[in-house]
């Protein structure tokens, strides 16, 4: 068993920023990487960024310049930045743990809206 927790969204401004948080029960050792995906109502569930073991960070177009993905290995904790937040950033934001042995888990989500 893995636990994948995601905390931090709510209400933001337009324009604002939020901070998510991905607590994951699995060490930096054994941690393959994690993504952030997000799913507004009525569309498909969508890549957003993405951390690799090495470092290295990928982002979709829709938030490139935004959004920041970081680790803390010391918490087993993945975040993600938002700045500059724009209303079609509203979605259900999902942390997905990929480990060395091959399994995937996601979290149960958090909620970001971004009024207009």
């Amino acid at each position: 068993q893995v636990r994948v927790e995601e905390s931090g969204g709510g209400l933001a401004e337009a324009g604002g920023s939020l901070r998510l948080s991905c607590a994951v029960s699995t060490t930096a050792f054994t941690t393959n990487a994690v993504g952030w995906y997000r799913q507004a109502p009525g569309e498909q569930r969508e890549w957003v960024a993405s951390i690799r073991r090495n470092g290295s960070t990928n982002y979709a177009d829709s938030v490139k310049g935004r959004f920041s993905v970081s680790r803390d290995d010391a918490e087993n904790t993945i975040y993600l930045q938002m700045e500059r937040l724009k209303p079609e950033d509203t979605a259900v934001y999902y942390c997905k743990l990929e480990t060395v042995y091959g399994g995937t888990w996601w979290g149960q989500g958090a909620q970001v809206t971004v009024s207009s």
